[in-house]
């Protein structure tokens, strides 16, 4: 009888512990705010409209302090992903797309004609990478390729497609982007070390997404943003890759020096805002 009292005793106590255990607040209040949220939908716009448009391809690098917020973190924590972890999460569930690089023809296709299979996906996060092969003497014989996990802190970039608008019923420009694709560094076998596009995603899709999951906001922790937010309101540094042109050439392809690809993207971008800017009589 005794026994069986102190197995009874012992299991409130535990059930009074763990009870108390999963009912701890983590932080100073309860988060009250709704964690659905929709998608604002882009104002209505009509090609008759449209005064001036002109296509920019660019690329955050996610080195530079201001973009870390799509960086971190690498591990996933609770109530935050790092945008890649994200993109994977919703890519795996069915809720966003992923299309190819390249057309049957093996050119660069950034239009969102080739959408990518369960086996393709599985080769992206799944890569077989080149790794040197030793002998017993620890001397290089060769090359063996390994399959290893794309992890998010592989992933230093992100390239986006976008069109500038500007709309002449509204007086207003817009910057409405089209397509988002991760870039990781990959290791040729002569060793040489080249940025590649993995995959593209259709923005307009991802918006639901990305606008249901919170992004360290660095000014003020206390109004979480959204990925949504980070880009609608343009909170990232970006430089130019590409603009369109006639010879559908990337500023690489005419710039060799690497200083006077950054001084034609900077160009590039002045041109932009020069335009909008001289609308107006101050």
């Amino acid at each position: 009888m005794k026994k069986s009292f102190l197995i009874i005793w012992v299991f409130v106590l535990g059930f009074a512990y763990f009870s108390n255990a999963q009912t701890a607040l983590d932080g100073a209040y309860v988060p009250e705010h709704n964690p659905t949220r929709r998608v604002i939908p882009y104002p209505h716009l009509r090609q008759a409209d449209v005064m001036w448009k002109r296509r920019i391809w660019e690329r955050i690098d996610l080195k530079q302090k201001m973009n870390f917020s799509l960086y971190y973190p690498t591990i996933p924590i609770k109530g935050r992903y790092c945008l890649f972890d994200l993109i994977r999460q919703g890519i795996l569930d069915g809720q966003i797309t992923a299309y190819n690089t390249t057309n049957a023809m093996g050119q660069n296709d950034d239009e969102f004609t080739n959408p990518l299979t369960a086996e393709q996906i599985q080769d992206v996060y799944y890569p077989k990478v080149p790794e040197d092969s030793l002998d017993e003497n620890g001397e290089k014989v060769g090359l063996k390729y390994v399959t290893n996990e794309l992890k998010s802190d592989k992933v230093l970039m992100y390239e986006l497609k976008e069109d500038w608008i500007f709309d002449k019923q509204r007086s207003e420009r817009y910057v409405r982007i089209i397509g988002i694709a991760p870039v990781v560094e990959k290791k040729l076998e002569s060793g040489v070390k080249i940025t590649q596009t993995i995959f593209w995603l259709y923005f307009p899709e991802c918006r639901y997404l990305f606008a249901n999951a919170d992004v360290f906001n660095l000014h003020n922790n206390s109004q979480p943003i959204t990925f949504d937010d980070l880009f609608q309101k343009r909170m990232f540094n970006a430089y130019v890759v590409k603009e369109e042109n006639v010879y559908d050439r990337r500023i690489a392809e005419y710039f060799v020096d690497p200083l006077k690809q950054i001084l034609e993207s900077e160009r590039i971008k002045e041109e932009l805002f020069l335009f909008e800017h001289d609308l107006w009589h101050y």
